[in-house]
């Protein structure tokens, strides 16, 4: 058991880790094709169209396939995908090459995220208790280190195809090993006689599971993707100071997440989501209105600890029966990268209207409703609706 846990842990550290790759080699894309901002925004869609195209079909695969050798070949399609955005970047210096790479490598990483997550289900659900938030503190960690092994990258003047071409051999080739120690690596006999993973869609509960995985994605997303703007424009802080705010979130959201499994054991989902929830509404609160240092540090921190839990629990709710987890966790994961896809731009457009700092107030206010939805992640087999003691 604990084999396998550690190969889940390897494969949510190593898509991390290629993916913040090719975000670390990103400014240097840009330098090299010569692309305008919008340019550059109209490149990156292509990894969202890939992941969007992804995320709905990904469940189908992992039904019929098993989620081991969906995640062993998601794994080579996005290291395919990141050596052709590299080869496009560096020595074709064609954005369409670029693009199409994108395009692949979202594709891969979008499948390869939705299997794992389902095989991350199926391990805690063997070991009884809480372990998702963990898996997904690895792929925070692996997403600090690509991120750093590109900074490397670039500073020692590796060229953007020799760096991603690299970790492309890596992403491509450990997962096909590790995928072997696997719980779920082929499918049970009878599985592919189940109802289609697309009836999901059809489910109140699976649904609403996806509205609060929704919220809590936007709550991490807009993060992500304004909290370092909103911090430079809104105290008039230099642009390190807006970096620094934003490695101190992500710095508190990998120890919620890896903190968080005591808490679920001992109090169970719907009240930590809920107590989540709260502290992230503060946080945020705080980070617009506080205005003074200590407040503003201390709203990041309940943010980053508030944002940690929502997308994991959500994956462990909707992946509850394991007959119904591949469809179920596809749903899920579909909604919540919808908040990663379109959050960030609808709060640009606020942002314009209001200021960005201001317009951080919007997830605060939509973490209110999302509230209701939490019920929904209540376990739903008897034995498993109390809290259960950590036993490690």
């Amino acid at each position: 058991m604990l084999r396998a846990r550690n190969a889940v842990a390897v494969v949510f550290a190593l898509n991390g880790f290629a993916f913040a790759s090719w975000v670390a080699r990103i400014p240097e894309v840009r330098s090299t094709l010569g692309l305008t901002p919008g340019q550059l925004g109209l490149l990156l869609l292509g990894l969202a169209a890939g992941a969007v195209l992804a995320l709905p079909t990904a469940g189908a695969l992992v039904h019929r396939f098993g989620a081991g050798r969906v995640v062993g070949s998601a794994a080579v399609l996005a290291g395919v995908g990141l050596a052709l955005a590299g080869v496009g970047a560096g020595a074709f210096g064609a954005a369409v090459v670029t693009g199409a790479g994108l395009v692949v490598l979202g594709y891969g990483s979008g499948t390869w995220d939705v299997a794992m997550n389902v095989e991350g289900a199926a391990v805690e659900r063997r070991m009884g208790r809480a372990v998702m938030p963990r898996f997904h503190a690895a792929f925070s960690l692996g997403t600090v280190a690509g991120a750093g092994t590109g900074a490397v990258a670039a500073a020692i003047g590796l060229p953007v195809a020799v760096h991603l071409g690299a970790v492309a051999v890596l992403a491509a080739g450990l997962p096909a090993l590790v995928v072997r120690l696997f719980l779920t690596a082929v499918p049970r006999p009878g599985d592919s006689a189940r109802r289609s993973p697309w009836r999901a869609w059809g489910e109140p509960r699976t649904l609403a599971i996806g509205l609060l995985v929704l919220a809590m994605a936007l709550t991490e997303g807009v993060a992500n993707d304004w909290l370092a703007v909103a911090l430079v424009d809104g105290y008039d802080v230099p642009a390190w100071v807006g970096a620094s705010g934003f490695a101190l979130f992500v710095t508190a959201m990998t120890v919620g997440r890896l903190a968080g499994p005591v808490l679920l054991d001992r109090y169970g989902r719907v009240v930590v989501l809920w107590s989540s929830m709260a502290v992230a509404g503060v946080g945020v609160a705080l980070v617009v209105l506080g205005q003074i240092p200590p407040l503003v540090v201390s709203g990041i921190v309940l943010w980053g600890l508030g944002a940690s839990l929502g997308f994991p629990v959500g994956m462990s709710a909707a992946a509850d029966d394991p007959a119904h987890a591949a469809g179920r966790v596809s749903v899920v994961s579909t909604i919540g990268y919808t908040a990663f896809l379109a959050g960030p731009p609808v709060l640009g457009l606020v942002g314009d209207r209001v200021g960005v700092l201001n317009a951080l107030l919007v997830v605060a206010v939509l973490l209110v409703p999302s509230a209701f939805a939490v019920p929904s992640a209540r376990p739903r087999a008897a034995d498993r609706d109390e809290p259960r003691r950590a036993t490690a």
